[in-house]
């Protein structure tokens, strides 16, 4: 089949292209505004903020000198001490909320201890006693934020205050239970200690008093010399024991840092990593392409080589295995294999911290797990974890962290089901500069908390908006004048077939792309009906011939209005299509597209030929057809051609090309036909769950057909996933193979309760993406 070249250029096509083009122009953001934002947050990828550590500092300050056990070790500490006293007599966080009060009396502690300890301060530290005594009811409150190991740490600095002859105004009960809790505490699990638990107790050392097993303690020393990398920890052992490593580990720390230290450390790529899934969480990881791809290399080249930063912390080890898996590198899940069953987070550090930060990193990297059998059991436990930690969430915790909110869309929303555009719009709506997390001490990742990146994000998130806003303006243009409305049959879907669109493919410059996918499902939906309900045979045959004819000199005729109507709308798009995809790929493409419709319409008259002879075709017979019937072809396919990389045909007919739309369109057909099982079933018409029953059931019931029929959906859909990902041996480009991807996240939040593109539940969701716009304010 060819297509003349006259054909394909038409005056009103070219004026309605004119017309997209300078819908563009209008729309397109402020190149100048969201180059000196996009400047500012480039900068981000260099240096690596972490927020200062009042009470590691305090510890590192108590290191006293190897050449002199009265003077410390680090006097620039001292100094930094007592030049960073809050107004109300704190140290810690500026401006500390009043949920992180438990967080604010240890750092105060620690600091008051410190300037105890080298005499000096007596001003500040009379202050920070007023302080703890003004403050003494938050000590047992159990509604507050609890820093980790603070039982343990908090009653052992009162003791190390004791020791100095310092009193600390707090009830003697109050004091006395705290002790008792911490000693039974110390003593419960003391016979047959787990390993995580004795990790625990290292980790908090500076409550531990006197260290009693130094082997027990070095084990955990990291190749920088750290203990857990925490400076406290650290300078807590030093403060007792002579060790080369630790001392070396503060040493680079102040050279760095100079006067005060964070309260972790190193942390580079968590927070870079970090800053990664902020920006493509918030839809601007595009304007960072070359920055991101720098992060991940490197933390592919640490990866390969086992880097400590990364194996040795859950939650680092965690992301890095999303990201890098998500972006195509070969990644195994083996150091993540230990934590498929809940007893191997329980036994580790993580565990007995109590981290939910680290459980959800490991339920979203689970998810993406090429192993299903961990990825049932480790998803099973932390998705139960995760649910019994959003019952005990505290309202006062939510105050300080974003957290609650990622952990609720996490559950809700798993990553097939959650496209993009609705992501970023939750998270633009529930982002705070305000995000401090807790461990010992709290503390903010300031190049995640950057109130640049939340400006781009909105700003980017509102042009886009504009630009669908006019789009569908132009759609609903172009319904009208097709005539479509005409057709009574019809569903009138336009704002679902658009918003599949602008829900994946939203960029600016994918705007073609965005027009051909949703004309592609308006007309799917049109033809579906009339295959349906609205055609009849003579009718269903004429526009048939005229689709496989439509190419030769001659007069079409149509046996009627509405035919003709169907006929002249597909024509038009399909010219269309074709001339702005050789502006793409230089070549023409028009008759892959005629063929792509005509293998569509030819399965949808087999499948009105099965229902007019009340045939009852095989289950294997109805899912070669009805892959291609379920009209995924028009609709992804031309818009491939329109996304910007070459895609030659050797390509296109290629086995893995096919293959891809294969399984795209079988996981669709599969979650249709399961939620509209009832519907059509009452309608008299069979689809695979009603033939499963006919030909493999075996006495099994709808119930056990359906979830064997979900089993195959989830199979299929992994093994889509697994070829979007595979860089080698397919010769398909990446964006391409992500927009299959991205039309199983549409089939999937489109059926995820029932039928959603039959039914107006997701009306909303739509206004909410094409007509509410977002503010920081929000």
């Amino acid at each position: 089949m060819s297509i003349s070249s006259s054909s394909a250029c038409s005056s009103p096509i070219s004026a309605s292209l004119e017309r997209r083009l300078e819908l563009t122009r209008e729309t397109r953001p402020n190149s100048v505004s969201f180059g000196d934002t996009e400047d500012k947050i480039r900068k981000l990828f260099d240096k690596v903020e972490l927020s200062v550590s009042a009470y590691d500092t305090a510890w590192v300050t108590m290191v006293p000198s190897r050449s002199s056990e009265t003077t410390p070790l680090f006097p620039q500490c001292l100094n930094w001490l007592l030049d960073n006293q809050h107004c109300d007599g704190s140290w810690g966080h500026d401006n500390h909320h009043q949920s992180l009060k438990k967080d604010a009396l240890s750092s105060t502690l620690a600091c008051i201890l410190a300037l105890k300890k080298w005499g000096t301060g007596e001003r500040q530290v009379n202050k920070g006693l007023q302080f703890i005594e003004l403050n003494s009811a938050s000590v047992t409150d159990e509604t507050l934020c609890t820093p980790a190991g603070f039982d343990i740490i908090f009653p052992g600095m009162i003791g190390y205050a004791r020791d100095l002859n310092l009193k600390i105004p707090l009830e003697a009960a109050v004091v006395d239970a705290m002790m008792r809790k911490r000693d039974s505490d110390l003593r419960s699990g003391s016979e047959g200690i787990s390993e995580g638990r004795e990790a625990y107790l290292a980790y908090v050392l500076e409550g531990m008093g006197k260290i009693q097993n130094q082997e027990l303690i070095v084990k955990y020393q990291r190749k920088n010399g750290s203990l857990f990398n925490s400076p406290a920890t650290t300078a807590a052992f030093l403060s007792q024991l002579k060790n080369d490593g630790c001392l070396c580990y503060l040493h680079s720390l102040l050279q760095k840092f100079k006067d005060a230290v964070p309260t972790v450390y190193p942390f580079d790529q968590y927070v870079l990593l970090s800053m990664v899934d902020t920006l493509e969480n918030l839809g601007i990881d595009r304007y960072f392409k070359n920055d991101i791809k720098r992060v991940l290399d490197e933390t592919y080249r640490c990866w390969l080589q086992g880097d400590e930063e990364i194996y040795s912390d859950l939650g680092t080890c965690a992301l890095a295995f999303r990201l890098l898996h998500g972006h195509g590198y070969d990644v195994s899940y083996d150091p993540l294999d230990q934590f498929a069953e809940e007893y191997g987070f329980s036994n580790s550090l993580e565990g007995h911290l109590q981290d939910t930060v680290s459980v959800l990193q490991l339920f979203k990297a689970a998810e993406r797990s090429p192993d299903e059998s961990a990825l049932k059991k480790q998803s099973l436990w932390t998705r139960h974890y995760l649910k019994t930690e959003l019952s005990n969430w505290s309202i006062t915790r939510d105050q300080v962290t974003n957290l609650k909110q990622e952990v609720e869309d996490a559950l809700v929303y798993p990553f097939y089901a959650n496209l993009e555009r609705l992501a970023h719009r939750r998270k633009l709506k529930g982002s705070s500069l305000v995000n401090a997390r807790v461990m010992k001490t709290s503390y903010c990742l300031r190049n995640i908390c950057d109130s640049d990146i939340l400006k781009l994000a909105v700003e980017d998130f509102n042009s886009c908006q504009s630009i669908h806003r006019k789009e569908l303006e132009v759609l609903d243009r172009w319904v009208v004048e097709k005539g479509m409305q005409k057709l009574k049959f019809a569903r009138q879907k336009l704002p679902y077939c658009y918003f599949s669109a602008a829900a994946t493919l939203f960029a600016p410059e994918l705007s073609d792309a965005r027009l051909s996918w949703a004309k592609g499902a308006v007309l799917t939906t049109v033809v579906d009906d009339f295959f349906d309900i609205g055609g009849s045979k003579e009718e269903m045959e004429n526009l048939i011939h005229l689709i496989e004819r439509w190419d030769l000199n001659g007069v079409p005729e149509f046996c009627s209005e509405q035919v003709e109507i169907i006929f002249s709308a597909l024509k038009e798009t399909i010219l269309e299509t074709g001339e702005r995809a050789f502006d793409y790929q230089g070549r023409n493409v028009t008759d892959h597209i005629v063929d792509i419709w005509l293998a569509l319409i030819k399965s949808m008259s087999q499948e009105a030929e099965w229902s007019r002879n009340k045939s009852v075709p095989t289950l294997e017979d109805y899912m070669a057809n009805a892959y291609v019937s379920f009209a995924l072809g028009p609709i992804v396919l031309p818009a491939l051609y329109l996304i910007g990389p070459k895609l030659h045909e050797k390509t296109v007919k290629s086995r893995d090309f096919h293959k891809l739309y294969e399984l795209m369109s079988t996981v669709g057909r599969i979650l249709n036909d399961i939620q509209g099982f009832k519907r059509e079933s009452d309608e008299g018409k069979l689809n695979s769950v009603s033939l499963g029953m006919i030909h493999e059931g075996k006495g099994q019931s709808k119930e056990e057909i359906i979830e064997l029929m979900k089993v195959s959906a989830e199979r299929k859909r992994r093994e889509l996933m697994k070829m979007v990902l595979q860089d080698n041996g397919i010769d398909v480009p990446r964006e391409c193979k992500d927009v299959f991807w991205k039309m199983t996240k549409v089939l999937h939040l489109f059926y995820m309760k029932d039928d959603g593109f039959t039914s107006h539940d997701l009306l909303g969701v739509v206004k909410s993406l094409v007509y509410e716009p977002v503010s920081l304010q929000e």
